[in-house]
């Protein structure tokens, strides 16, 4: 049921990032189609679909993973997720920070905008790891 709830929820999200395509006309159709400049900050969003990302959350969260779609407040649906979260302490005994990393993966995963604090590319060493 979870999986059925997840494949309806990315149908959902496409019908909505492509309800205004189908108004365009053909001209703009094949300008939006084929763009691959950067004109304004959205457009590195559009061009990452179907690519691997790197997302930056709030609370020492960090994924990778597959965007599959978007919308203006960055809410986004990611396939193939590896979730990072750092976990930071302070030792008693030396008052010194203790980074501690868990780690999970997600076949899919839905990601509220307002959570997001970056979103890039892969670096290199995350397609070493990572490759397509």
């Amino acid at each position: 049921m979870n999986f059925i709830f997840v494949l309806s929820l990315l149908l959902k999200w496409y019908l909505v990032q492509f309800e205004n395509f189908y108004e365009m006309t053909e001209d703009e159709k094949s300008s939006k189609q084929h763009s691959t400049t950067v004109e304004e900050p959205m457009d590195l969003v559009r061009l990452s679909i179907d690519e691997r990302i790197f997302v930056k959350l709030r609370s020492n969260r960090e994924l990778r993973g597959r965007l599959h779609a978007y919308d203006q407040h960055l809410n986004m649906v990611l396939g193939d997720v590896e979730e990072v979260e750092t976990i930071i302490e302070i030792d008693d005994e030396t008052y010194e920070e203790v980074y501690t990393k868990n780690t999970r993966t997600f076949p899919m995963l839905f990601i509220r905008g307002d959570g997001v604090i970056l979103v890039s590319p892969p670096t290199e060493t995350d397609t070493k790891i990572y490759p397509d």
